[in-house]
């Protein structure tokens, strides 16, 4: 007798989405949709024994940066190592489409220096294949890979495009250049863009050190692409913003976004975070977000469900002496060179002396911080306590925190990864990211996958989010059903994609089927497998027995199967 489902998952804890309370039931699977939930009699081609498991819809994330990979890799990693199904792209303003072939030098430089992707890896594996943003979908939709993605018309190249150097130049837009810009957002939007993004932020800085062509973009301007996508009817803002002007009692660039909505009609997110450097800015920039809802206004903070993870390392892009002289001049030699330098007292004494200078301040002062670092160890913690950071231990052995990173640093193997949380770990504490995630309009994302190859990898937020705020977290701790509802249904519906995100019939045939007891993250450790021999951070997970994308297992135990049943989404759902 034929099979009557494609696959079905019998006997998990299926918990699917909405934030019901979980339940044992079998899942069938046909025809990529989720056909049936329940006590399933037909049987699959293949079954999956998920007895003891959870079963759960694939994890959404809406903020990465896969924007080049996806031209080039058939595979999200490491996102698709760690139950994420569908991801959105080209946030941040930052991308490369559309664009002109002599303009293509200027992104790239704008994404090595934002994004920390190498420019020969860009140079190497970008194909090119597209000028305007459809072209740039349709190159996408050729593309066959392990999950799902979708991506958003970033302002960078647009601006680019329209107004050539003056646009990289951050001169004022004209009249004719807003409208340029609104009808081609309408075009993207129309050719099955999610979106539009856009950066406001001093963080972000060109390779040579340049601010990014958007941050000095006026409200005009963005205005105009607001009306834009009013005229569209479709797509979600997103953006970053610093939002240096807030005070205790508001914020002007905020009242601007609230602005923007009214234009446009349509939703808009930003990145919230707890920075050191604005400390309770979020509270203030919460509080907004909450009037702006009772307003009617759809704004939504994406927040982080871990500490924002900058990693310094020997083998990484950056940590406390890269930026000095002396270092400079060893930099390029193979790591064992290096530490053979390094280890020399006179190379010690020198760098510890010299003063370093980087193009942007911003990431200079970060990477200098030594007193708020931390060893990250393996299996990686990150949320360790304050006696573990570097300035406490310094005391205790009599040294400042800078010789302390030195010496850890070129320790062992060379191989030590510093872990400074640049974010919502304030006085070693997570209440504040408790905080932040638990708010009724706050959606989890900012996963970075596809971006800082050798700076962050915080694409592995959703197995973290499964294991230390649900299991292993002091104190208290949150439903699990909760916790997959903000991982799954809650990031779909934020950027229209109402056909995953839950396990119903119906939905698409995205699933996890999870071994929650053994689910751990491995430490991150630097590989050379991108284009032209390019280095990235890769962080693996445990725990994970199978991952279903349109109804086919791409991996099995962590392992991929070689199914490639990931497509290019156009438009909301």
């Amino acid at each position: 007798m034929a099979a009557e489902f494609d696959l079905v998952v019998r006997g998990g804890t299926v918990i699917d989405g909405t934030g019901a309370e979980p339940r044992e039931a079998d899942v069938a699977l046909k025809d990529g949709k989720v056909a049936a939930i329940g006590r399933v009699s037909g049987s699959g081609q293949e079954e999956i024994d998920a007895k003891g498991l959870a079963v759960t819809p694939g994890f959404v994330d809406i903020h990465t940066h896969y924007d080049g990979q996806a031209t080039w890799d058939e595979r999200f990693v490491p996102s698709s190592g760690h139950g994420v199904t569908t991801v959105l792209m080209g946030n941040c303003g930052v991308g490369f489409a559309p664009c002109r072939p002599e303009d293509r030098d200027t992104l790239l430089r704008v994404m090595e220096g934002v994004e920390d992707i190498p420019e020969i890896v860009m140079r190497e594996g970008v194909p090119w294949n597209w000028e305007s943003f459809p072209e740039y979908l349709d190159a996408l939709a050729q593309r066959r890979c392990d999950i799902d993605f979708a991506a958003q018309v970033p302002h960078a190249p647009l601006r680019v495009y329209v107004m050539g150097r003056r646009g990289v130049d951050r001169e004022p837009a004209t009249t004719a250049d807003m409208a340029a810009m609104a009808t081609l957002v309408e075009e993207g939007l129309q050719a099955g863009a999610l979106g539009f993004s856009t950066s406001r932020s001093l963080f972000h800085r060109a390779s040579d050190g340049s601010l990014t062509p958007t941050i000095t973009a006026a409200e005009e301007e963005l205005g105009a692409i607001a009306r834009g996508m009013r005229r569209a009817g479709k797509g979600v803002f997103q953006l970053l913003d610093d939002f240096q002007d807030t005070t205790p009692e508001g914020s002007t660039e905020f009242a601007m976004l609230r602005r923007l909505v009214e234009l446009s009609g349509r939703p808009l997110s930003f990145t919230l975070l707890d920075i050191s450097l604005y400390p309770g800015r979020w509270r203030t920039l919460l509080r907004e977000v909450e009037k702006a809802n009772r307003d009617g206004l759809r704004i939504r903070g994406q927040v982080a469900a871990r500490p924002v993870a900058v990693l310094y390392g020997l083998d990484l892009s950056f940590h406390p002496f890269s930026t000095c002289p002396g270092y400079r001049e060893i930099e390029a030699l193979p790591l064992e060179q290096k530490l053979a330098r390094l280890r020399d007292p006179a190379m010690k004494a020198r760098l510890l002396g010299e003063q370093p200078s980087y193009r942007n301040p911003n990431m200079l002062a970060f990477m200098r911080n030594t007193d708020n670092m931390f060893v990250l160890g393996d299996p990686p913690n990150y949320t360790p306590p304050a006696s573990e950071r570097l300035d406490a231990q310094a005391v205790a052995l009599g040294i400042s925190s800078l010789e302390l990173a030195y010496d850890l640093l070129v320790s062992g193997d060379g191989r030590t990864i510093l872990f400074h949380p640049g974010a919502n770990y304030a006085d070693c504490s997570d209440a504040a990211m408790a905080g932040m995630m638990r708010h009724p309009d706050t959606v989890i994302a900012l996963g970075d996958g596809g971006a800082h190859y050798g700076l962050i990898c915080d694409a592995s937020y959703t197995t973290h989010a499964l294991t230390y705020w649900t299991r292993d977290r002091p104190g208290e701790r949150w439903p699990l059903a909760w916790t997959v509802q903000q991982l799954t249904n809650v990031p779909a519906q934020a950027v229209g994609l109402g056909d995953r995100g839950r396990l119903a019939p119906g939905y698409k045939a995205d699933l996890n089927v999870i071994d929650l007891d053994r689910l751990r993250v491995a430490a991150p450790h630097p590989v050379r497998n991108l284009p032209g021999g390019g280095r990235r951070l890769e962080q693996k997970a445990e725990g994970y027995r199978a991952t279903v994308v349109n109804g086919q297992v791409t991996y099995r135990d962590g392992n991929f199967t070689g199914a490639l049943p990931g497509r290019l989404v156009r438009g909301a759902r």
